[in-house]
């Protein structure tokens, strides 16, 4: 049997999302405490993320996120990593406020952020050891959260994955609106 690599590099990259959810999963967490929420985006719902992120410039303004939504379209797939909210308890002032209790509703607790950043870089990580590209967005995990992929988190980041011959997900160009 002869197979070609074009043949098979979608179901590749699929599995490289696969082990790169694992290592987001495995990854250190504070206190050992584990509320990491992992996900897969494929086919028509990338394109359905895309048309959010669209929608969302009318609201805020950042037209990037105009760029990011057109080069998204390149994914194979899109790994969402996400954290609920959850207080650890240390009083440790990383989020600025003195102690958990002072801490006011909607500030996240520094934990949970830094947690979710472990995560998010074990699994690039894992797709650089396994030579596909990606690129870490905050608009395309800002357009998942609203639409509640991971639900109930108040952190999501989105990993587009690719594997071509030049990354999509770099020197890019802006987008400007029509």
């Amino acid at each position: 049997m002869i197979q070609n690599e074009r043949d098979i590099r979608h179901e590749h990259v699929l599995e490289v999302a696969r082990q790169m959810m694992t290592a987001a999963r495995t990854a250190p967490k504070g206190k050992g405490i584990d509320i990491i929420e992992v996900a897969m985006v494929t086919g028509n719902e990338i394109k359905e993320l895309s048309d959010k992120m669209i929608a969302m410039v009318e609201e805020h303004g950042m037209k990037f996120f105009l760029r990011d939504a057109d080069n998204i379209l390149s994914a194979e797939c899109i790994v969402l990593i996400g954290t609920h909210e959850m207080a650890q308890g240390l009083n440790c002032g990383h989020c600025g406020y003195a102690t958990c209790a002072g801490r006011p509703e909607g500030v996240p607790c520094a934990i949970n952020s830094v947690d979710v950043g472990i995560a998010i870089g074990s699994a690039c990580a894992t797709a650089s050891d396994l030579r596909v590209d990606t690129r870490v967005m905050f608009s395309a995990g800002l357009a998942a959260q609203r639409l509640n992929w991971l639900e109930g988190c108040k952190q999501v980041y989105a990993i587009p994955v690719s594997a071509s011959s030049k990354n999509p997900f770099f020197d890019r160009k802006p987008k400007e609106t029509a």
